[in-house]
């Protein structure tokens, strides 16, 4: 039996000002969009140049409230292969972005930012 990840779902509050997130900011690509009108949602499906594993942005029609993100929604994590210059470009993006840190062993360097939503994308020195 085969299998593979294929995708991650996440909420989002405003299309537009994800999609600017996303693909401007992470520079992540639409796959492919599917709108449901008469049941008020529309998904889009992102994944990074060459990656098969992508991204839903699950858009609800009527959602007036920010989501509740609960306390169970760890990170996405995303690999680049120049830590520092990527830490630089996202902390001019005028998102949320924390500082470069590591583990205490050394085994990795890392830092986050934040979407337009609160969710938090972990960015790892590959």
């Amino acid at each position: 039996m085969s299998k593979r990840m294929i995708h991650t779902c996440i909420r989002v509050k405003d299309l537009d000002k994800s999609m600017l997130f996303y693909e401007d900011v992470l520079g992540m690509k639409e796959v492919r969009r599917l709108d449901y009108p008469d049941f008020k949602f529309t998904l889009v499906y992102l994944a990074l140049p060459g990656d098969e594993v992508e991204l839903e942005l699950t858009y609800n029609y009527d959602q007036e409230e920010p989501y509740d993100l609960g306390n169970g929604y760890g990170h996405i994590a995303i690999g680049v292969d120049n830590l520092k210059d990527t830490h630089e470009d996202y902390s001019e993006s005028g998102y949320e972005v924390t500082d470069l840190t590591g583990l205490s062993d050394g085994a990795a360097s890392y830092f986050f930012i934040k979407d337009p939503d609160g969710y938090k994308i972990e960015i790892v020195q590959m």
